[in-house]
């Protein structure tokens, strides 16, 4: 199995477009507060280069069905990735408003994926595994005990897909594709110069490293 490549924390169209062009499955964009924060119609401009194969990925801070389903129209999300550690009712409510998927983020802050998280397994279209932090949702570039939650993932694991963010980078993901055998994988600040700015080499390198690390 080959992990798909998604690239967060977009701030500039061009960075998009080469995330496209490098072979990204999945752009995202940040709607919660945070360094990478962009509004809708900044958004609608980075997304404008994206070709109808990528996926266009909205991160939120808020479970808000009707903020969701606003921003989602406006800026044509195809995905709404929720950070505010989301229930399976809030899961319910927004599939009312929004007819893409729904990503349900797990914020992990020790070495195991806590027990009551097994719920949402089957509830959203994909379970995104990040690393809690108290100072900001996402992006923090800190990483996951991959080994320890491995586990943890084979016990849980329903019929979503599983994304996997947390502190990866060209170095790394290569290895945490192979221990967790996600889904798709997902990095923002690992490939950047400064925060919301994409440094093209280490797109690049990120996706090489995923394309070379085959899970049989």
């Amino acid at each position: 199995m080959l992990a798909k490549v998604k690239f967060c924390g977009m701030t500039r169209p061009q960075d998009a477009a080469l995330g496209a062009e490098i072979g990204a499955s999945y752009i995202g964009v940040v709607f919660a507060e945070g360094p990478r924060r962009v509004t809708a119609a900044q958004a609608k401009r980075i997304f404008e280069s994206l070709g109808k194969k990528v996926k266009r990925v909205g991160v939120f801070g808020t479970n808000d069905p009707d903020v969701i389903a606003r921003t989602s129209e406006e800026t044509h999300l195809d995905v709404a990735q929720l950070h505010a550690d989301p229930t399976i009712s809030d899961i319910r409510a927004i599939r009312k408003r929004f007819s893409g998927e729904i990503w349900a983020a797990i914020r992990i802050a020790g070495t195991h994926i806590p027990e009551e998280a097994e719920e949402l397994f089957d509830s959203a279209d994909a379970i995104v595994l990040d690393a809690r932090s108290e100072k900001q949702l996402g992006g923090t570039g800190l990483a996951l005990p991959w080994s320890e939650m491995a586990v943890d993932l084979a016990r849980d694991r329903g019929s979503s897909a599983v994304v996997l963010a947390g502190g990866l980078n060209p170095s790394n993901v290569g290895s945490a594709v192979r221990t967790l055998a996600p889904d798709v994988v997902d990095v923002s600040s690992g490939v950047e110069s400064a925060a919301g700015i994409k440094d093209p080499w280490l797109m690049r390198e990120f996706y090489a490293a995923v394309s070379g690390s085959r899970v049989l």
